[in-house]
């Protein structure tokens, strides 16, 4: 219940009370509701602070980096693959900014701020999850795209264009933004100081009503259960496909040739499949923890964790999928990297270019 603080302790009552916002917001945005009625307190120790702290230092400029060489299209990749890696890096640039250095960075080290404002952390937590609703279903829109390239000829002529890829990122968006704007009024001030409403605490209304609690469900099915499903049932269907090709390609040219040759096709393929199951398979891997979280507190009746206890085994668990999740936010610029020759010149040379400058106006 809210509660009125007269001017003369409101500082003091924000600040004691700051350990109950990590009990109950404003980190909806990474943690759902325990059944319990508190929200998951995040780790705000020093290992958190650490951690978080790197994400955004190399997050930030690893997106920034991605989205301004990949727009320049110099990379051998095709306009459309090219439009989805974009705004993959854009959407992972908004989740570091809005849920890691909003949220989890400015609760450790400025928990007093105007984002501690309802309608501050109300704004945050929605956009962090739209970010990151954003985020997940490009990569299964990118993922499910190089599906019907490499298994559907037919359908990639009309499917796998720039204009395409350009309709359906749009509408990811625009879904995603819609899809999140109720969580902007789940929340309701914790107290009133001079005015002034402070800190999150979810409403009421929200344990009792029907359609907040089919909402909070289908929030989390839609992300990440099911494109965590969808990204490992379409990198099967594609690994199949892969496999029965090269077998019946490999035998015609058995035939035709009389000797294993160079197959110049499934070389051109080849770059395009390692980056399709580099970045779905990461994204499997990062997100694993988290769904199997989930999964546990669904099937085992048990609450999540409500209190920031390193000891317990329970909110180890539940914290580092978490990090892990986050971690998926900078994965992509070095997969990218590692697996794109193009890629890594551009990087080299972006790198290289204000050193080059200041080495030419020293000489």
């Amino acid at each position: 219940m809210t509660k009125k603080v007269d001017e003369g302790s409101a500082v003091e009552v924000v600040y004691m009370d700051f350990s109950k916002e990590l009990n109950q917001g404003p980190h909806a945005d990474a943690a759902p509701q325990s059944k319990s009625g508190k929200m998951h307190a995040p780790g705000n120790g020093p290992i958190f602070a650490t951690y978080y702290t790197i994400l955004a230092v190399v997050g930030v400029p690893a997106n920034v980096l991605t989205i301004a060489i990949l727009s320049q299209g110099k990379c051998g990749l095709s306009k459309c693959i090219t439009r989805y890696l974009v705004f993959m890096a854009v959407t992972d640039f908004l989740v570091i900014v809005t849920a890691v250095i909003f949220s989890r960075l400015r609760a450790i080290y400025f928990p007093v701020s105007i984002l501690s404002t309802t309608p501050g952390c109300s704004l945050i937590i929605a956009l962090s999850s739209a970010a990151k609703d954003a985020s997940v279903w490009l990569t299964v829109a990118f993922t499910f795209d190089r599906c019907v390239a490499i298994c559907c000829q037919q359908l990639k002529l009309r499917y796998c264009t720039e204009k395409t890829a350009a309709v359906v990122i749009g509408t990811v968006c625009f879904l995603a933004c819609l899809r999140n704007v109720p969580f902007y009024f789940e929340f309701e001030p914790m107290y009133i100081i001079d005015t002034v409403p402070w800190f999150c605490s979810i409403k009421e209304i929200f344990y009792i009503s029907v359609a907040w609690r089919v909402y909070e469900w289908s929030h989390r099915m839609l992300n990440p259960c099911v494109p965590f499903l969808l990204i490992l049932m379409l990198n099967v269907l594609t690994v199949r496909y892969i496999l029965a090709a090269n077998r019946a390609r490999g035998r015609l040219r058995a035939q035709n040739n009389g000797e294993k040759q160079r197959d110049p096709e499934m070389q051109s393929r080849r770059k395009s499949i390692i980056l399709l199951f580099a970045i779905s398979g990461c994204f499997i891997l990062l997100w694993a923890t988290d769904v199997a979280n989930f999964l546990f507190v669904q099937i085992s009746a048990n609450n999540y964790v409500s209190a920031s206890n390193s000891n317990d085994p329970k909110f180890i668990f539940q914290e580092g999928g978490y990090m892990l999740q986050f971690l998926s936010s900078c994965a992509n610029t070095f997969i990218y990297a590692g697996t794109q020759t193009k890629f890594r010149q551009q990087l080299k040379t972006t790198i290289q270019y204000p050193f080059n400058i200041i080495r030419q106006r020293f000489k």
